[in-house]
């Protein structure tokens, strides 16, 4: 049980650190994007929402290929698994159940279940930062 603890809690932690230096871009780009005056502010915006969630979406993408090369190295799948599959179902909590983690290993899946949660948490208020400095942006670009 404590080796798929410390496991578990490195892949966590690398993608906390990728989750990190992803929201320190969205937010400088977002900062940036702020400066930029234009008499088409909607547009601005949808834009600034797109680049933003669409970055996230990424750096999601990323995590969960974290999550498939632990379980590759550790064999945590049974023979033949798709990793990925096997991890974005354990990321995003969505539990199909068609594949088990192997018996000494099954701790993984509600780790990386946790680590999804969190992260998307974490995403889910920087949109929201990023939206609210965007319409503030808009408002006073409109005075």
């Amino acid at each position: 049980m404590l080796r798929e603890i410390l496991v578990g809690a490195a892949v966590s932690i690398c993608n906390i650190a990728i989750h990190a230096f992803s929201m320190a871009i969205v937010l400088w780009a977002a900062r940036l994007a702020a400066t930029i005056r234009t008499s088409r502010q909607t547009l601005r915006l949808i834009f600034v929402m797109i680049a933003t969630v669409s970055f996230l979406m990424a750096a999601h993408f990323a995590e969960v290929f974290v999550w498939a090369l632990a379980y590759a190295i550790v064999g945590a799948a049974p023979k033949g698994t798709d990793l990925v599959y096997f991890a974005f179902v354990n990321y995003t909590t969505l539990g199909y159940g068609d594949v088990t983690p192997v018996d000494r290993w099954q701790l993984l899946g509600p780790t990386t279940a946790m680590n999804g949660v969190l992260m998307f948490g974490w995403s889910t208020a920087v949109i929201f930062e990023v939206l609210r400095r965007a319409l503030m942006t808009s408002r006073v670009a409109e005075r």
